[in-house]
């Protein structure tokens, strides 16, 4: 059974390797917009793995994340991607380093019980290569910050046995610019591992010998003092594809926070001198706008999602270190100071994971799917992820952005870095990506606008 395994996977990398889609180029814009050639591969573990019977068996966290993906897409400048003109030197660094990341080549199988987990065969990551006929800065004046058109849109299923669990997009431009965009199945681990992933793969690509093996973490498991209700959405999924239907149209779209609005808006809060994160002066900023916006009692409870301290970069990758809060409000919300929501945020939070087990393990027994993110309107704290740690040739990107799909329609806000100078303190600007059902997210973007300022574009 293996042998005739072997042999398909051998064939679909060869069949993978020469697909081409050509798109004819046209003069209009619209048209610019889209790929003129496109190219499918997969690159496998460089060292074959002798074990049969190798699987990764997957947390009650890794169970809730399966309808969830992590795009992430980096825009590189001519000059940094100066050289890097075929996917090969691109694919190249990539075959040793699956050796570590074993299970992201693996394939979704299931257990006698209808429990999924990961079975480890090197089937393999795609990647795929599009080139535009328009430069890089033509496609950020059109496109802004997003991630549609530079990241493969992937879902798991319905064939699982076969679904990748990770696209990496290589995308040229004209000018020689360059993005490089990932989708990455969150049931392998949160967005602070996507981004390690592709820190280790920049840095082997610019000759750094990968580390021998990467650092297991402790499993960290929840106190049943943290018994507080987290809001998840069961769903219905259809077959076996990994994906919630849904009738709204949730959409996407990133904000620019510069350094003066941000001073701005601390010293609103009146908290110049206190301990409080930029993550939570613009939750509590974007908490007050969407409550108002919708006029409903659901907007009185958030979802916060942050993460455990000590992120190793070269750790294997996992969801076992998110933590999930949720915050109540006794307040109208949308009528509310923004620094009282600010408060609630850094000083009430309370800590959900352990019901979240219970809910997978007892109520459910593996067998029912749930939205963690947009189930409740969510707020997730990417602001000190290394995502600009990925270089070319020494250089920083120009943009990075991170968006997750595969939401619930209460929405999910990201707040995430931006790209500093090396002269420059990070905690100056900041990137807001939010993912609302799309009329919401037009009255949001009127309010940031109209009020502070806050735009879904910065010239580069």
């Amino acid at each position: 059974m293996y042998i005739y395994m072997y042999i398909y996977y051998t064939l679909l990398c060869i069949l993978h390797t020469q697909s081409y889609i050509v798109i004819s180029s046209l003069p209009n814009m619209e048209e610019q917009n889209q790929p003129i050639l496109s190219r499918i591969s997969t690159v496998v573990p460089a060292t074959p793995r002798d074990e049969e019977n190798d699987i990764c068996h997957l947390s009650y966290m890794d169970m809730m994340m399966k309808l969830h993906y992590i795009k992430a897409s980096y825009f590189f400048s001519s000059e940094a991607a100066q050289g890097l003109f075929s996917a090969h030197e691109l694919k190249k660094p990539m075959f040793p380093l699956l050796d570590l990341y074993t299970k992201i080549s693996g394939r979704i199988r299931r257990s006698e019980c209808g429990r999924p987990f990961i079975k480890c065969n090197d089937a393999g990551v795609r990647i795929v290569e599009s080139h535009y006929d328009i430069s890089l800065q033509e496609w950020l004046r059109q496109n802004g910050y997003g991630v549609e058109g530079v990241v493969h849109d992937h879902v798991l299923g319905p064939d699982l046995g076969f679904s990748p669990l990770v696209f990496v997009k290589f995308t040229w431009f004209k000018c020689g610019g360059l993005c490089v965009g990932l989708s990455w199945s969150h049931i392998l681990g949160d967005a602070f591992s996507a981004f390690n992933f592709m820190i280790l793969w920049s840095k082997a690509l610019s000759g750094h010998v990968p580390p021998k093996s990467l650092h297991v973490p402790n499993s960290i498991e929840p106190s049943a003092s943290s018994n507080y209700p987290i809001y998840v959405k069961k769903v219905k999924i259809i077959g076996e594809q990994w994906v919630a239907t849904s009738d709204t149209k949730v959409v996407t779209q990133s904000f620019y926070v510069t350094s003066t609005q941000l001073q701005h808006l601390v010293k609103v809060t009146n908290h110049e001198n206190n301990n409080v994160s930029c993550f939570e002066i613009l939750s509590a900023l974007l908490w007050k706008y969407i409550a108002n916006i919708r006029q409903d009692s659901e907007s009185k409870v958030v979802t916060i999602c942050t993460h455990e301290n000590g992120r190793k970069e070269n750790e294997f990758p996992s969801n076992n270190s998110l933590v999930l809060s949720i915050v109540e409000a006794n307040v109208e919300v949308g009528k509310s100071d923004i620094q009282d929501l600010v408060r609630l945020i850094g000083e009430k939070k309370m800590v959900g994971n352990y019901h979240l087990r219970e809910k997978l393990e007892e109520e459910s027994g593996w067998k029912e799917d749930f939205l963690v993110y947009g189930a409740n309107l969510t707020f997730v704290d990417l602001e000190h992820a290394n995502i600009y740690g990925v270089k070319l040739n020494g250089e920083k990107p120009i943009v990075a952005n991170c968006a997750f799909h595969g939401v619930g329609d209460k929405g999910v806000v990201l707040v995430l870095p931006t790209a500093q100078e090396d002269n420059e303190d990070q905690s100056n600007t900041r990137m807001i990506t939010v993912s609302l059902p799309e009329k919401e997210l037009d009255q949001l973007k009127d309010k940031l606008g109209e009020e502070w300022g806050i735009t879904s574009y910065a010239a580069f």
